[in-house]
């Protein structure tokens, strides 16, 4: 069953995989001939897409996703987080076989974090399957990361955008490995660039060069602003009128999972607000911080503890 409802128009709309972390904490996470000990498990709603899209619901925007989950227990918990979090579910679709993606995750005492992806239905999406009347009137088209074939849904869905529509674009690790030429489609199509700093020097094949250098010459691309996330450190942003660096808020971090994800939600939300570059960066260091003192969305802060803290 698909939802069409074209009088919920989103301001932004995520189009990414669709997951439940099955997030694991332990001792320590292994490498090879290693053991470790699990201490808690949980399982949460997320995604890359999906933990921004909530986020930037929970700060009060209008929102829906684009993405696929099977009839089972896992695709409900996803349609269910997402609906109490105020994202609208027009864009959803729904697959009557196979199963929902799935995120295994193992988080040390430190917060840090593997994952494992099983990608389920998440990778049979098709043009096909989204109605573009429900995408003609947003701001901010939100793209994240595939495993396989819904990589080339996204492409084939840009020419389907409104001009007026800005691309926000997180590659992750798994669009950056695929190599600059495979996903350049996007790039020379993306608005805001949303990127770690490890994901900036592979995909420029870089490792020695300052960021300014790095995010200057993907700049010519047409990039209209890119920001780098450093993690702990900050983050560091540029445009074609602006520079800055943005020290991230300490805090006690329990699970870093979507930090760079919850970060996206408050740099998305101050752009729509039109904020500049510098204050746009520090709200979503603040996000970032207040997201990761928890597990999955629950620590994600609301637009009311945003106004008590700016």
């Amino acid at each position: 069953m698909e939802i069409y409802d074209n009088d919920l128009n989103a301001e932004i709309i995520g189009f990414g995989a669709l997951n439940v972390d099955k997030l694991y904490s332990v001792d320590k996470i292994v490498s090879h001939d290693e053991e470790s000990f699990i201490t808690g498990e949980t399982d949460t709603p997320g995604g890359s897409a999906a933990n921004t899209i909530v986020g930037l619901a929970r700060l009060g925007c209008s929102t829906s996703i684009i993405g696929k989950i099977a009839e089972d227990d896992d695709g409900d918990l996803i349609e269910y987080n997402l609906a109490i979090n105020g994202v609208y579910t027009n864009n959803l679709i729904y697959s009557e076989t196979g199963s929902t993606g799935k995120c295994i995750g193992f988080v040390d005492n430190d917060g840090e974090r593997c994952l494992y992806i099983s990608p389920g239905v998440n990778d049979d999406i098709k043009i096909g399957e989204i109605n573009p009347l429900n995408i003609m009137r947003c701001k901010i088209m939100h793209y994240t990361s595939f495993v396989g074939d819904s990589f080339n849904t996204q492409i084939e869905l840009l020419e389907k955008l409104s001009k007026e529509t800005l691309l926000s674009f997180d590659p992750g690790m798994l669009y950056v490995e695929k190599g600059f030429e495979e996903i350049k489609p996007i790039l020379e199509r993306t608005d805001i660039l949303l990127i770690n700093e490890s994901e900036l020097r592979l995909l420029c094949n870089n490792d020695d060069a300052d960021l300014k250098e790095l995010t200057v010459s993907l700049l010519d691309l047409g990039i209209n602003t890119i920001v780098v996330k450093q993690g702990s450190k900050g983050a560091f942003a540029i445009s074609n009128s602006e520079e800055c660096f943005v020290e991230a808020f300490e805090c006690d971090a329990v699970d870093t999972t979507g930090a760079g994800d919850s970060f996206n939600s408050g740099f998305l939300y101050s752009f729509l607000k039109g904020y500049g570059l510098e204050q746009s960066c520090k709200i979503g260091n603040w996000v970032a911080s207040k997201a990761i003192q928890g597990f999955g969305m629950d620590k994600f802060p609301t637009a009311k503890e945003l106004e008590e803290f700016f």
